[in-house]
């Protein structure tokens, strides 16, 4: 009888202490996999051509549109984008 409260909380500690370490593990895993995320995006960014050495079209409704091509790829970040879109509304 007096063995039960012992091995009660034995078991309840190391249940406690797998569970933590295995939360633990899957936030680890987590942010390996958004690194690696964040590693190809810029692997990819550094490869593509600047938005600026790409040939100037003519319509501004057309450089709208590549401009939002590129972003919808990733290749400009929400503030890029909206740098460049400014611009091409002044000019207009």
């Amino acid at each position: 009888m007096f063995r039960r409260r012992p091995l009660a909380r034995a078991a309840v500690v190391g249940g406690a202490a797998y569970y933590g370490g295995k939360k633990h593990a899957e936030s680890q895993a987590r942010e390996a996999d958004q690194q690696a995320q964040l590693d190809d995006l810029q692997a990819q960014q550094s490869q593509a051509p600047p938005p600026e050495a790409a040939a100037p079209a003519e319509d501004p409704m057309e450089k709208l549109k590549e401009l939002g091509a590129l972003h919808d790829q990733g290749i400009l970040t929400d503030t890029e984008f909206e740098i460049q879109k400014q611009k091409i509304l002044q000019a207009m």
